[in-house]
């Protein structure tokens, strides 16, 4: 429960910690790392605190969910330094990685969306189509032809990990089964909104854990709930920060 402090009443570690479940230990890190400002020492060498801290910690611990504890670190250091726009600077940066994160997420979706219209509109494979003979794979060449990629681009994205096909045990040839096939689509996809394969790389290997397109669906789901988790703790930290700026003066 947070306590009403009178201007000037002093807090020891203990009187500070306790409030928010943390050890005396985790308040004089908090202190050595710039999070709260110096606090005074008695005679006999104790430190005290004052509303000015609590409102420091306040402000460190809303920090935390929406800009992780890293950047809350630097961003409470920067602010007891009197760098205040240093610490606008990095809170910018976590907005826009919010941003980009929310703009990863949609543009995936529009992949997934694009990958299943395309693989329903999609005719059987006849004779004459990329097939490969008893094996149910499609050869580099013809899956090059298909997405209207040079066969380079395919063996370059194996390289970086977002296509995993098989060799051919006689011949050696790469051999793209369905899976294979559904993940350079995914890749395509992505590459056409400007993505980059060490960006496509991780959500590639998503697809694979879940088995499949519908798993993530619900993978997709639980991300846009915590990135929306993510941009409610940042409005509820920069409300803390703020009260925490005003009593700083």
């Amino acid at each position: 429960m947070k306590r009403n402090l009178q201007n000037g009443e002093r807090l020891r570690p203990v009187d500070l910690a306790r409030g928010h479940g943390l050890s005396t230990q985790a308040i004089r890190n908090y202190e050595e790392a710039g999070i709260l400002p110096t606090a005074d020492r008695t005679l006999h060498g104790y430190r005290t605190y004052t509303s000015l801290h609590a409102g420091a910690l306040r402000a460190f611990l809303a920090l935390v969910p929406g800009h992780g504890h890293r950047t809350a670190t630097l961003i409470m250091r920067a602010v007891n330094e009197g760098a205040a726009e240093e610490a606008f600077r990095l809170i910018d940066e976590s907005h826009a990685q919010l941003l980009d994160d929310r703009r990863t997420l949609e543009a995936v979706r529009r992949a997934l969306r694009d990958l299943e219209l395309t693989a329903a509109a999609e005719p059987e494979p006849g004779p004459g189509s990329t097939r490969v003979t008893g094996s149910g794979g499609t050869f580099i060449g013809p899956l090059a032809g298909k997405l209207g990629l040079r066969p380079a681009t395919l063996r370059k994205w194996e390289r970086a990990g977002v296509v995993r096909p098989r060799r051919d045990p006689l011949t050696g040839y790469r051999v793209y089964e369905e899976a294979d096939v559904r993940d350079a689509r995914l890749a395509h996809q992505l590459r056409r909104g400007g993505y980059l394969l060490g960006q496509i790389a991780p959500l590639i290997a998503q697809v694979r854990e879940a088995g499949g397109l519908e798993p993530l669906e619900a993978a997709l789901s639980d991300w846009r709930g915590r990135l929306s988790v993510r941009g409610r703790a940042m409005l509820a930290g920069a409300a803390e920060l703020e009260t925490y700026l005003r009593e700083r003066g």
